[in-house]
């Protein structure tokens, strides 16, 4: 029998030691619609394609670390408009609509709200599964307000 590592947990090792990641999706009011925790070293653009499936839009805001020739291609085939600021590794820098971008903010507001709640910013959960039921609780408390 196999003994279960952290990385079924979504626990993971990265610069400030062992954390888990939220990846979060946000409606136009700041009210989150999807989550998927993932070890603290993966990158972002990892569960993009996830995180957007099964939903429509008209604009998908991200952070450089959303920018990817595919994910750009996948968010295309939705029929909408990416406003991604291109990452500083291309040659090319494609333009985005800075004033959409500046709505950006409401994915870091609720981050930040969710992390005045010690038991998220600090994870006492031992497993993935009780972590994200947690997060259900204090993210359906932050729509209910």
């Amino acid at each position: 029998m196999q003994k279960k590592g952290s990385e079924d947990e979504a626990i993971g090792r990265s610069r400030g030691g062992l954390s888990t990641k939220i990846n979060v999706g946000v409606d136009a009011l700041g009210n989150p619609v999807r989550f998927i925790l993932t070890p603290g070293q993966v990158a972002d653009i990892l569960q993009a394609e996830d995180l957007i499936s099964g939903f429509s839009f008209e604009n998908l805001l991200a952070d450089m670390g959303f920018d990817s020739d595919r994910f750009r291609g996948r968010i295309a085939e939705a029929g909408a408009q990416a406003v991604i600021p291109s990452s500083r590794v291309r040659s090319q820098a494609i333009p985005y609509d800075k004033h959409i971008y500046r709505d950006r903010n409401l994915v870091e507001r609720f981050i930040n709200k969710i992390k005045h709640f010690r038991r998220i910013a600090t994870r006492y959960e031992k497993t993935a599964v009780s972590f994200a039921s947690m997060l259900f609780l204090v993210g359906a408390m932050i729509w209910l307000r």
